[in-house]
């Protein structure tokens, strides 16, 4: 079996790594700001900042801050005319309406996977064409060209 040579990896900053998919993308802090500053760009940051809500909320161990979290997530992403609403369906509202008065970590996974999957589907492929990827890219190779060509 053939060994692959560490010259072959991407770094894990290498902004040409986040075509690979939303996933990584996401996963990464240079990358996930570039996508922020896109979608911001195009009107439309509050779906990311609506999945971050999501990521972390489910990482919240107790009761009381789970109660509190999911109220901030309904009143400022989920509720009709709330100040950064997101694009789902109805019956995702009206699900997580009915169960936010004794939410889970799970409340919100519906509504998540929606807007997921209008970023990956809409935003990515038009962030990898926008001006913010293209002056990235450019941004991070000048800078590994100067960390593996100090004299440049």
């Amino acid at each position: 079996m053939p060994v692959k040579c560490c010259f072959h990896r991407s770094p894990s900053g290498d902004s040409v790594t986040w075509m690979e998919s939303v996933d990584t993308l996401l996963a990464n802090k240079d990358g996930l700001d570039a996508f922020r500053t896109f979608l911001k760009s195009e009107f439309s940051d509050e779906n990311i900042e609506f999945w971050l809500a999501c990521e972390d909320f489910k990482k919240t161990k107790s009761a009381t801050k789970i109660a509190s979290k999911a109220q901030k997530i309904y009143s400022e992403f989920i509720q009709a005319d709330s100040p950064k609403e997101i694009n789902i369906d109805f019956g995702t509202r009206d699900q997580i309406a009915q169960t936010i008065s004794e939410p889970t970590l799970q409340c919100f996974d519906d509504a998540q996977k929606l807007i997921y999957s209008l970023m990956a589907k809409d935003s990515f492929p038009r962030f990898l064409k926008s001006e913010v990827y293209k002056e990235l890219v450019n941004k991070q190779q000048s800078g590994n060209q100067k960390r593996w060509l100090p004299f440049l």
